[in-house]
């Protein structure tokens, strides 16, 4: 039996489930095809939602009309803003998830989804025409004929899950892998290689001896990740905080020989910077602790995540270790930690639409790419779904730039540096943070989400509606100049009147404190326009050079470089010719990120692609 679809979306995790939706909601037919439905959305790994940078990408998911900040507001137990206590730059959401009801809402969406269909089923192949992918093979012969696909496989992909000595093969706990889907992909010409990932074990959440362990509760009031929430009426959930000690790190370190890590058993590469426990004792034999994190993974569930603990030890040493930290000496073991291996391909083969530049019509979101995390997967699935289905329509392809959201930045990463471990977003990759802040990410993407029919133009005008406002009120402060004894109160020694926005930049001085002092009085901003008021203020020369310099890069950023160009130029280095081919970079600025392309071997291919355009024969 053959059914048909213009997108077929393969795998249900996060990446999945952004891109099927995304896809629906364009209005083109759609079909999911997962193992098993009751593990739509799962959270295999810790039950949160959010983070440093990754807050940042939930929000852009978001602004372009994906479901994952929807989901977690309605379905956290515990929000907080990570890092206050540095620059507005690097504010990140983050919330504790109820795993079980983030599942269940998440499925309920796409079961309501109009034009979505699920279908529970493995795919075992694909089927590939002379114009690239036409659709899958399942299990048992099925065939799902489509225009589109894809690929959204996890961790499924050969998985072979280690705990001590012990070989599992499995998806991940519970589940069986995906066999033989990347073996056709590799004899097909595409590039993959092994990586590992790991969790922690969970424990008993009623044996936990909390008076010993600190306690870090929410925020209050909450932030809610969705820029349609309003305020956010929750019942909190507090975290704990505990810490490894000299005698765990001592019998980690008498069973080094027993750990799959250590002794040869795998072979992937593992994150760098989310290692093992056992990792950590080995490459930071001069700490005599560990912080980890008591993390509940639902409201009324028996489990506890123990964040930090990430180990494939034998089951009788994670018992032992578990028994050395403060706080958890009578805790109970639920479910032991391992680690995962697992087929990814290679990212640099893609286009920086996530398409396939060896099979048409093929795109591939999430951890198959060699990424890590939810917030990732999730982004991917949702450029991956927008443009399948502009491809459909021939029309002009979605590709975000680094200027303009951390989603940009995170596939332009993947497409033009080599990734050789699970690939983790972090702030410090963002070259222009000032501007991707998590509070602007509606300013910054809805104009997409409108554009492909995913966002209430309403939204998009709100969002406009609340940037002049802000600009407004900053060209006022910047008019202004208040009496001195209203700036010597707040600190200073001043005589006759002072500039406002000269006071407004002092440390401490808040926005409440000259407001009634400016002629017309207040401002007229709601709580989000005086946050962005005082990120202008304290940060508007920054924020003004960085925007200068992403305008700059913009020119190499739109010179295209043609699909079937020619790298065999002399006068290129030679490991910028060998760079260039492998990664077929789409832009001249994408080809100013590939490792080993130097200054002059883009002064060089400026040249040669101007020569091209002007029709003189040239590569």
């Amino acid at each position: 039996m053959t059914r048909r679809c213009d997108v077929l979306v393969v795998g249900g995790g996060h990446a999945g489930c952004e891109a099927a939706l995304a896809a629906a909601r364009m209005g083109h037919g759609t079909v999911l095809a997962t193992l098993r439905i009751g593990d739509i959305a799962r959270m295999p790994c810790n039950p949160a939602i959010g983070g440093l940078a990754k807050g940042q990408i939930v929000r852009e998911i978001d602004a372009l009309g994906g479901e994952m900040a929807r989901c977690i507001d309605l379905t956290g137990i515990q929000f907080r803003m990570l890092n206050r206590g540095k620059g507005p730059a690097v504010w990140s959401p983050r919330a504790q998830a109820d795993k079980a009801a983030y599942h269940e809402r998440m499925l309920a969406v796409l079961q309501a989804q109009a034009g979505l269909d699920i279908v529970e089923g493995e795919v075992v192949g694909l089927e590939i025409g002379a114009d690239g992918v036409e659709g899958v093979v399942m299990e048992g012969g099925g065939r799902i004929a489509a225009r589109r696909v894809v690929l959204a496989l996890g961790t499924f992909p050969n998985g072979v899950m280690h705990i001590g000595e012990r070989r599992i093969p499995g998806g991940r706990e519970g589940e069986r892998p995906s066999i033989g889907l990347t073996d056709q992909l590799a004899g097909l010409g595409l590039e993959r290689r092994r990586l590992k990932t790991g969790t922690p074990p969970r424990i008993a959440r009623d044996t936990v001896d909390y008076g010993r362990c600190r306690e870090q509760p929410g925020d209050e009031p909450p932030s809610p990740f969705s820029f349609e929430t309003g305020r956010l009426d929750v019942d909190q959930v507090s975290c704990w905080i505990t810490w490894t000690n000299e005698r765990t790190h001592r019998l980690i370190r008498e069973n080094l020989d027993r750990a799959p890590l250590f002794s040869g058993q795998i072979t992937g590469v593992g994150p760098r910077y989310c290692p093992s426990i056992e990792d950590k004792v080995v490459r930071f034999g001069d700490r005599d602790r560990h912080l980890l994190f008591l993390e509940p993974e639902g409201r009324d569930v028996d489990e506890i995540y123990v964040n930090g603990l990430a180990t494939s030890l034998p089951v009788d040493v994670q018992e032992g270790m578990i028994q050395t930290i403060p706080g958890l000496e009578q805790a109970r073991i639920v479910r032991y930690g391992y680690a995962i291996e697992y087929d990814v391909l290679s990212s640099r083969q893609l286009r920086p639409t996530l398409e396939s530049r060896l099979i048409p019509g093929l795109f591939l979101a999430g951890q198959i790419n060699g990424t890590s995390g939810y917030e990732e997967a999730a982004a991917q699935g949702i450029v991956a779904g927008i443009n399948a289905c502009l491809g459909l329509r021939n029309e002009r392809p979605f590709v975000p730039g680094r200027h303009e959201a951390y989603i940009g930045v995170l596939i332009d990463d993947l497409v033009t540096k080599e990734i050789v471990e699970p690939y983790r977003m972090f702030t410090s990759r963002a070259e222009y943070r000032l501007l991707l802040r998590q509070d602007n990410a509606d300013e910054r993407l809805y104009r997409y989400g409108v554009r492909f029919g995913l966002v209430d133009a309403e939204r998009w005008r709100d969002a406009a509606r609340r940037r002049r406002r802000v600009l407004c009120a900053l060209r006022r402060i910047a008019a202004e100049t208040v009496p001195a004894a209203v700036a010597n109160a707040l600190g200073g020694n001043e005589t006759g009147r002072v500039s406002a926005l000269q006071l407004l930049q002092r440390p401490g001085v808040g926005l409440e404190a000259i407001e009634g002092q400016l002629p017309g009085g207040t401002l007229g901003l709601d709580d989000r326009g005086r946050f962005a008021l005082g990120v202008r203020v304290a940060y508007d020369g920054y924020i003004r050079r960085q925007r200068r310099t992403a305008e700059k890069m913009l020119s190499m950023e739109t010179t295209r470089i043609p699909d079937d160009f020619s790298y065999d130029i002399d006068a290129l280095s030679r490991e910028g010719r060998e760079k260039l081919d492998r990664f077929r970079p789409a832009t001249l600025g994408a080809a100013s990120r590939i490792d080993g392309v130097r200054s002059a071997d883009l002064s060089i291919l400026m040249v040669f692609l101007d020569r091209r355009r002007r029709g003189k024969g040239t590569p």
